[in-house]
């Protein structure tokens, strides 16, 4: 794959051509940058005023309060947008940005993207046009982590997280991160959740693999009349 064709593959140009995204890159003046694994992309209350778009690898998001106590919270894959709230609001973030591998990310300042609207027309309406998608998609991810950890009991977070990731990935066989993160994700310590998934097994709710779980549905319906 040419670099051209790996950044015409990511939400933010979506619907863009080569040439635009060229076109594009040069207006901006976007520049990609290279982390190792364990480097800060981002950190947490310091200025930035730049959008980052993860073009290869993957970051986990860190939650920072003022005395430095972090806790994880939800990973960043390719195509992520990083440190929008920053750049765009002009204030310090309160969440890091940590690289789990070798990763690539390609930053837009958020000044240069607004002033460079005249020179690129068209170009500019279908960024925007995609950085408003996903706003609105992180905004819908939100509410839906909200109502996940909302639910009174960590088998009601299990079930509703894994019927929303159904309907995300068209498939019943959810493709779910190690118990590790799946843990954090559902606000519960590890050692919880793999005692809830094996109940949940014996109850023949639920059938879990190598990085898969598959709610039984004719079960769920049984047990909820």
């Amino acid at each position: 794959m040419t670099r051209d064709e790996e950044l015409s593959d990511l939400p933010f140009f979506r619907d863009l051509a080569a040439d635009e995204i060229r076109r594009f890159l040069h207006a901006t003046g976007a520049g990609e940058k290279r982390y190792a694994k364990g480097d800060r992309i981002l950190r947490a209350y310091e200025d930035n005023g730049s959008l980052g778009v993860i073009v290869e690898g993957r970051g986990q998001v860190l939650t920072e309060d003022r005395f430095g106590n972090e806790s994880s919270s939800h990973l960043l894959e390719r195509g992520a947008l990083l440190g929008s709230t920053s750049a765009i609001l002009g204030a310090p973030g309160i969440a890091s940005v940590v690289a789990l591998t070798e990763t690539r990310v390609l930053w837009v300042a958020w000044r240069a993207l607004i002033t460079a609207g005249t020179r690129l027309g068209r170009i500019h309406g279908i960024v925007m046009k995609n950085l408003l998608v996903s706003f609105c998609r992180k905004n819908y991810l939100m509410t839906q982590k909200i109502e996940v950890l909302s639910q009174k009991t960590l088998r009601e977070r299990i079930i509703l997280y894994l019927l929303q990731r159904e309907a995300q990935q068209e498939a019943p066989d959810v493709k779910v991160p190690g118990r590790l993160q799946l843990a954090r994700e559902l606000s519960c310590n590890r050692s919880a959740l793999t005692r809830e998934v094996r109940a949940m097994e014996d109850d023949g709710l639920l059938v879990t693999g190598e990085g898969w779980m598959r709610l039984d549905h004719a079960r769920l319906e049984e047990e909820h009349k």
